[in-house]
């Protein structure tokens, strides 16, 4: 029997009573009396870091969970964190200036824009091994090798069986992203959204809308290749629905860190214009997320956009945080975070702060993340092992975070250090990438530019 994780309604109703709980619902009684159904009814919570579910619901669960579900969505949050892009900017005092159209377009230095793909495939194959490993483990792998602080690639050489046995890689990535292995880039969705978001823009232009990011979805990303929220849209596409009722129709994923990891291109594509970019990733991450997993992608994009000028990553922070709803649950986590790790040498105590702040929520949400990366970046200082390491050592989506990470610590280097390359070479299942090479992928972006002064 095949079952896919992410879709089925029993599957979505514990996550959905979670997200109730995060986006200020939870005390509501009309929500509490859903969750006493539900759990009456033997329905299930959400697992804390595993996407599988107990095993298939009978007919009749499954179908309380439908109606449950929608149930839940006629609740609206009550926090004031909206997801149109005219109440974000309303909502941010320090949005930034466009870019004047009739300034010549900023043009970085190529060794910025390939700093970032570079980085960002380093940070997302440094991170992969260690993948739903929390921090305790990610420590004890990491000590017993002798790479703690984390400054480099993990290694499955001189590691003690008990610790082997007591933390196992994630089996997808051992095969390919331990220092013994690594040949090229394998594949991984934080580096095919990359991809992607280049195929939106050299299809489409500058104009591109989320329908235009829909069809190239539907296009080129395997069903197989998408997960949590995203998975959720594919599904809502295929069944008929539009944007942006395909971010919200039985996706309790939609505050979760997928579109976040979507968004670095459009940085890139907008060298020191976080307000574009941050346009541009908002029009991408409304096709799955709202709110705060919109804010998650503008806060990146933007990020990406100010690397590829500024001259450290407090500047970066700064330019991510303007176009962030200061109310909102992400810009209060990335404030306390900046606060942590400008405070606080040790990066274990940061993290510690961090999981006392925010370890109630799932590994893969937005707001924990987001924190993470920003508090690697300050701890980082321009230091491209110490940032990509503290994101992995962060103990969340080490993967997402310390591959976002390392775009803008690339950016900011104008490079990565060679030690931290591989074999040119881009595994993707999207057609026409596999195979592609990262410094071919920095010229097309370069392109996107010169494309735009014509």
């Amino acid at each position: 029997m095949i079952r896919l994780t992410w879709v089925q309604p029993e599957d979505l109703v514990g996550h959905e009573l979670r997200q109730a709980a995060e986006d200020g619902r939870g005390a509501l009684p009309e929500v509490a009396a859903v969750g006493d159904r539900w759990h009456a009814a033997g329905g299930h919570d959400a697992p804390p870091r595993a996407g599988a579910s107990p095993g298939p619901a009978s007919v009749e669960l499954r179908a309380l969970a439908e109606g449950l579900l929608d149930e839940l969505a006629a609740i609206p949050s009550p926090l004031p964190e909206p997801s149109e892009l005219d109440e974000i900017v309303a909502s941010c005092p320090d949005w930034p200036a466009l870019r004047p159209q009739a300034r010549p377009l900023i043009r970085p230095e190529a060794g910025r824009v390939r700093g970032a793909w570079w980085g960002r495939a380093a940070g997302c194959l440094l991170g992969k091994p260690v993948e739903k490993i929390p921090r305790e483990g990610i420590r004890a792998i990491a000590e017993a090798t002798g790479n703690w602080p984390i400054r480099g690639w993990f290694t499955a050489k001189g590691l003690p069986p008990e610790i082997a046995e007591r933390w196992p890689w994630n089996r997808r990535s051992a095969g390919t992203s331990l220092a013994e292995n690594i040949d090229g880039v394998p594949e991984d969705d934080d580096l095919n959204y990359a991809l992607l978001a280049l195929a939106v823009l050299e299809r489409h232009g500058r104009d591109f809308t989320t329908e235009d990011v829909a069809r190239t979805w539907l296009d080129t990303l395997p069903a197989g290749r998408v997960f949590t929220a995203e998975r959720a849209a594919y599904r809502n596409l295929l069944t008929g629905l539009e944007p942006p009722v395909t971010a919200v129709h039985r996706n309790p994923f939609r505050e979760w860190i997928g579109a976040l990891i979507r968004a670095d291109v459009y940085g890139w594509a907008n060298p020191g214009d976080p307000a574009t970019a941050a346009a541009w990733a908002w029009r991408d991450a409304r096709l799955s997320h709202t709110a705060n997993g919109i804010y998650g992608a503008m806060f990146a994009a933007a990020m990406c956009a100010q690397a590829l000028v500024a001259g450290g990553a407090g500047e970066v922070i700064e330019a991510g945080l303007s176009v962030v709803p200061p109310g909102s649950r992400l810009a209060g986590a990335v404030l306390q975070a900046v606060a942590d790790a400008a405070a606080e040498p040790d990066f274990e105590r940061v993290a510690d702060r961090l999981h006392a702040r925010h370890g109630h929520l799932h590994w893969v949400h937005t707001v924990n993340n987001a924190a993470l990366l920003a508090a690697a970046l300050v701890h980082g200082a321009g230091d491209f092992a110490a940032t990509v390491g503290a994101a992995v050592a962060g103990g969340w989506d080490t993967d997402s975070a310390a591959a976002t990470a390392g775009s803008i610590a690339g950016a900011l280097a104008g490079g990565v250090p060679e030690r931290w390359t591989t074999r040119d070479r881009l595994a993707s299942s999207l057609p026409g990438f596999d195979g592609v090479s990262i410094e071919s992928l920095a010229a097309r972006t370069l392109a996107l530019g010169e494309e735009d002064r014509r």
